[in-house]
């Protein structure tokens, strides 16, 4: 019952945080409340907890801080979708029913086994608690009526929230007589209070079946001793299958790299092949090798995964093959600044550069892995992956985005101030300060019409987001004479 309750406490304290308001300092209160409804009943088993089961958790606060502290809308979406999906996993690898290790794919079946089929499992055992809990001190006649009771009441709230107010405007003694209701209770329309009460029974029903799905894990089976286990055949590919595709592959990529190795480092020289301009030469082509690098990419962890005991020729191909892929990035990266420098940075450039640092961080722990088998590839892969989409989150997207415009504009002359207008409030604090500096009063234009979208935007604590605080206030200093 204490369960019960708590969601339902929960789901009343969610209405209050979000209901009719964007998510801002309220997020990561939550998330916080969430956990101690999770681990209420935990107590002394905190120790158990695991140091990758430490990391996820303080990603999932810091992606959570985000809402309070940055206000772009590309991670705003993206992380209503990131969190929750951490904390499903995050609770599987804690308080899954089958203990799978955190770097096993499996642990993404174990957290939707959770979220879904464990959890409508658990619906019967809600309405156990309801009846129990609410009629356990009367006879059988009376539980029968108790229940008759409940059920006239659930048919008759919603009846009595429509006749209430259509009685209210047609007599004046009954309206007066309903103005005596407190003023908290008097603001809520018919449809809000509907909608809250709704939200409440939803999400209650939902955190408490959720947690119940942990509550009682499943017996498990006593471990087979390992006289009783067949022993179980990874799958591998042919060492010399795998030789001849790298040996062709690599021999396409050696030829291609060449190549680029003529352009590479004499296009900001302006060597470039013959008929190509400088724009076409960095449009052309880097989201090709992006592509092609990625591939590779697959490949690679291909070959170490099923190659088997691999010897020193196919240890010498996969080490051309990371080479290629590297090459193939840095050219990218290179043509991808040369069109930034040309036609200005963007939301896409910047994460299309963020990806090729990463993908080339991921290429570094394939190369360890190639020289020892010791280097736990999938646990690397995962922490990476957390902490790089993490620090981009923090990186501070629209400030760079804008600083590095008005860079281009100090060398070029050239700026797309209706660009940089559309960037989030993280970047209008660099923009007003090149408009004060630089006296432009076109930016100083668009900044003040900024300054109505920010002040229509919800003044509530819940709402808070230190971004939008700090645009207000600049855009508010920049309009004082």
């Amino acid at each position: 019952m204490i369960a019960l309750l708590g969601a339902f406490a929960l789901a009343a304290v969610h209405q209050y945080l979000f209901f009719d308001h964007d998510p801002g300092v309220s997020f990561p209160l939550f998330i916080a409340l969430l956990y101690v409804y999770l681990f209420h009943d935990w107590k002394d088993r905190l120790k158990e907890t695991t140091g990758f089961g430490w990391f996820l958790f303080a990603v999932i606060v810091l992606l959570s801080l985000t809402y309070g502290l940055f206000h772009n809308p590309i991670f705003r979406a993206l992380n209503l979708l990131a969190i929750p999906s951490l904390v499903f996993v995050h609770l599987a690898v804690l308080r899954g029913a089958n203990r799978i290790p955190w770097w096993d794919v499996g642990i993404v079946g174990e957290a939707l086994a959770h979220l879904i089929p464990r959890s409508l499992l658990q619906i019967p055992r809600l309405f156990r608690v309801l009846r129990i809990s609410l009629f356990r001190r009367l006879d059988s006649e009376r539980q029968k009526t108790a229940t008759k009771v409940a059920i006239g009441l659930v048919f008759a709230t919603p009846l009595l929230l429509v006749v209430i107010p259509l009685l209210a405007s047609a007599d004046g003694a009954f309206n007066r007589l309903l103005s005596g209701v407190p003023g908290w209770i008097s603001r809520f329309s018919l449809g809000e209070l509907f909608g809250r009460v709704l939200w409440i029974l939803v999400f209650g029903i939902l955190f408490a079946i959720y947690f119940w799905s942990f509550a009682k894990p499943p017996r498990r089976r006593k471990a087979a001793s390992q006289a009783d286990v067949m022993p179980l055949l990874k799958p591998s590919i042919d060492s010399v299958v795998l030789t001849t595709l790298l040996l062709a592959v690599n021999a396409v990529y050696v030829l291609f790299v060449a190549i680029q190795f003529t352009y590479l480092f004499g296009a900001w020289d302006g060597l470039l092949p013959d008929g190509t301009t400088y724009a076409e030469y960095a449009r052309r082509g880097f989201g090709e090798l992006v592509a092609v690098s990625a591939i590779n990419f697959a490949l690679l962890i291909v070959s170490l995964t099923f190659s088997g005991t691999r010897r020193g020729l196919l240890n010498t191909l996969l080490y051309i093959l990371v080479v290629c892929s590297g090459v193939m990035l840095y050219s990218a990266y290179i043509r991808l600044a040369m069109y930034e420098e040309a036609y200005g940075y963007t939301y896409i450039r910047f994460l299309v550069h963020a990806f090729m640092i990463y993908l080339a961080f991921l290429l570094l722990i394939a190369a360890l892995r190639i020289r020892t088998s010791l280097v736990p590839m999938a646990k690397c892969f995962i922490v990476l992956s957390l902490a790089a989409y993490t620090l981009v989150n923090y990186v501070g997207m629209d400030r760079l985005i804008a600083e590095n415009n008005l860079s281009r504009f100090e060398e070029t002359g050239r700026i797309d101030r209706y660009y940089l207008n559309k960037l989030s409030a993280d970047a209008i604090p660099t923009l007003v300060d090149f408009a004060v500096k630089r006296e432009d009063a076109e930016m100083k234009s668009l900044l003040k019409a900024d300054l109505g979208e920010l002040n229509r935007q919800s003044r509530d604590w819940r709402s808070f987001n230190l971004s939008v605080y700090s645009a207000k206030k600049a855009v508010q200093t920049m309009n004082q004479p």
